[in-house]
């Protein structure tokens, strides 16, 4: 498994950033290399957890989704990390990250514009957590450059 990107994996990955739709012969022709090359680098990076190709939604010009934010205080920061992990598991949340400041982790969930569905986030899943101290939560009105990935349980409600 790489530990650091180089540059042409750096350059295929902007490639990839400007138009997720490139080829890998379009890529290649771009970045100076052969397709199976960019094949082999695109499946390696992949398989290291380092480079995701997806589709990204604009929330803001999907109806029927909320994005909230969610501050979240612990008990403890002695199990940090596996909090985090626990959390990143839940089916609402597209990602979350350890923090400095106020909260030890935020996150960001996508749901139903159901509120229903936002507090079942933090009444259930976020309680089957554990050791949480407090959470805040922060309804994302209105955002720009806002691009996600749907998470699983909402992508089996939006298609229905």
């Amino acid at each position: 498994m790489k530990s650091s990107l180089d540059q042409n994996d750096k350059r295929m990955v902007a490639a990839l950033t400007r138009d997720g739709q490139l080829s890998p012969a379009k890529i290649a022709d771009e970045i100076g290399v052969t397709a199976p090359t960019v094949r082999s680098r695109m499946k390696n990076l992949i398989t290291a957890g380092a480079l995701k190709v997806a589709g990204l939604l604009n929330p803001m010009k999907a109806k029927g989704l909320t994005v909230a934010l969610v501050g979240i205080s612990l008990n403890s920061h002695e199990q940090l990390d596996e909090k985090l992990d626990q959390i990143g598991s839940l089916p609402r949340v597209n990602w979350c990250a350890v923090v400095t400041g106020r909260y030890d982790i935020i996150v960001e969930i996508v749901c139903s514009d159901d509120i229903g569905d936002l507090y079942d986030f933090l009444d259930q899943d976020l309680s089957q957590v554990g050791g949480i101290n407090s959470s805040e939560s922060f309804v994302v009105m209105k955002s720009r450059r806002k691009w996600l990935c749907l998470p699983d349980a909402v992508v089996e409600q939006f298609i229905d």
